[in-house]
């Protein structure tokens, strides 16, 4: 790894990551909060200040056009733990100590969307509106972003972009990765745009539609109330955070495609998404009948809950309509497999992801037919394409990674916590990104009750699942520190 092109690649990202702290600073004042600029003023100024020493050495255009792969993993996983970092000093104004600020910060820039926060009155409105800021941020990816607006990494954007959003194949918008990451953020901010609007039009205040559009398009799931959706309690406003969740899962390359084509054709020719559209009815109406046969549920209540409930799950945005936690044991079974699910590749959504899922599929019927006929030949594919064999291998090992960090991570916590629930349920709400888990961490409840050793297990957690575990299994090769 070459030191100083990281550095250097991390000063330049920092220099924007410090004037992005405008934003906050705009909003505070915009809500009369004069006060509260000075912890985003100071961030600021402390990120731009580090960009300056990071870059102090300057490194020739032509050896960051030429990073290596390696390389572009571990600027990744690095600028993630600094851009949450810098995200997490603000919190320290507000009296939060040091392993909260960072969880919060992590849960936020992750789009987990678990909190620490208790007593939500003791907060400005402006703190709450940077704290979707930060999950808006990093739903499409802070590396992205960069890609798109930053010239000098343009060439060496490729390995960066693929390091942040790993998918089973490299696929993209336009030729020109630029282009590519320029046209997903134009997408997401248009959806943002689009929803903001139609909740104010449904009589939700602006500073609410704001702060949940920023959530939901990210999927999220941060909110300025208590109990989030919940508190607002319209079924209006239910459905139309719940479309747009869907929308949010759905890979932003077929959007673009179905944009550029005019035509939605492109989407529904995609197998990816006739199975995360299967498997998202499929799922709520099995919640819905058991809602209604185990926990008497009125049959519409019910329906609108178990799709809102599971949307919200898979796309790991983490809203809730209600407090799932009171619901039967089948019901919260249910529920808890969806936490393995995620959305469609190159979408905000957290988890496995669906065409994962069906490359899954297709193995074991392949290795199925090996059994009886040991000399055929069964190649898999995947949207028409044939799967090569370095991606068949990738794929395993990342199921087969996830499922072990996950395990692991539960293991550890249940050592501290000595409660099962909370430890299978924390960690796998933390790894896919979805924010509220079960038993005392529900929709309704706070992270703050857990030991600091487990905060920091599951901020660890949520930082390797927002990457998609790839580059966090690259630092730990002793191979990649070699200068």
């Amino acid at each position: 790894m070459r030191y100083n092109l990281i550095f250097n690649i991390l000063g330049l990202i920092s220099k924007y990551i410090g004037l992005m702290f405008l934003i906050p600073v705009i909003a505070a004042l915009i809500l009369g909060e004069y006060k509260e600029i000075i912890p985003y003023i100071t961030t600021g100024i402390i990120a731009i200040i580090l960009g300056f020493i990071f870059s102090y050495k300057k490194v020739p255009q032509k050896e960051i056009d030429n990073i290596k792969k390696s390389e572009s993993l571990g600027l990744v996983f690095f600028a993630w733990v600094f851009f949450a970092l810098i995200c997490s000093i603000p919190y320290l104004f507000y009296n939060f100590h040091f392993t909260n600020a960072v969880f919060e910060a992590v849960s936020g820039v992750t789009t987990t969307g678990g909190t620490i926060i208790r007593d939500f009155s003791l907060y400005p409105r402006s703190f709450f509106f940077f704290r979707s800021l930060t999950q808006w941020f990093g739903g499409m990816g802070i590396v992205v972003l960069f890609i798109a607006v930053l010239p000098k990494i343009s060439v060496a954007g490729r390995q960066m972009f693929y390091a942040e959003i790993p998918a089973p194949t490299q696929d993209k918008a336009t030729p020109r990765i630029r282009f590519t990451a320029s046209w997903l953020w134009g997408i997401y901010l248009t959806l943002t745009l689009l929803e903001m609007f139609i909740l104010r039009a449904f009589n939700l205040s602006w500073y609410d539609s704001i702060l949940t559009s920023l959530s939901t398009i990210a999927t999220g799931g941060f909110s300025a109330m208590p109990y989030g959706i919940y508190d607002f309690s319209s079924a209006k406003i239910s459905i139309c955070v719940l479309i747009f969740m869907f929308i949010a899962g759905i890979n932003y390359i077929l959007i673009y495609r179905s944009l550029k084509n005019k035509k939605i054709t492109p989407i529904f020719k995609s197998e990816e998404f006739r199975v995360y559209l299967f498997v998202v009815i499929t799922i709520s109406l099995l919640l819905a009948l058991s809602l209604v046969f185990n926990s008497n549920f009125p049959i519409k209540s019910a329906i609108l809950k178990s799709f809102f409930q599971i949307i919200a799950t898979i796309t790991s945005t983490g809203f809730a309509i209600d407090n799932y936690i009171n619901w039967d044991a089948t019901s919260k079974v249910i529920l808890f497999l969806a936490f393995f699910i995620g959305g469609c590749a190159t979408s905000t959504s957290g988890g496995i992801k669906i065409i994962r899922w069906i490359f899954i599929g297709k193995y074991l019927k392949r290795e199925l037919n090996k059994i009886v006929h040991p000399s055929g030949v069964y190649p898999i594919k995947l949207e028409g394409n044939t799967v090569s064999a370095d991606i068949i291998s990738q794929m395993i090992v990342f199921v087969v990674f996830y499922f072990a960090i996950f395990g692991f991570g539960a293991f550890l916590i249940v050592l501290i916590e000595n409660n099962t629930t909370i430890a299978l349920s924390a960690a796998a709400t933390a790894i896919g990104n979805i924010g509220p888990a079960f038993g005392a961490l529900g929709p309704m409840d706070s992270f703050d009750i857990l030991h600091n050793g487990t905060k920091w297990i599951l901020i660890l957690l949520m930082l390797v699942g927002r990457l998609e575990i790839i580059p966090f299994l690259a630092i730990l090769n002793k191979d990649l520190w070699k200068s």
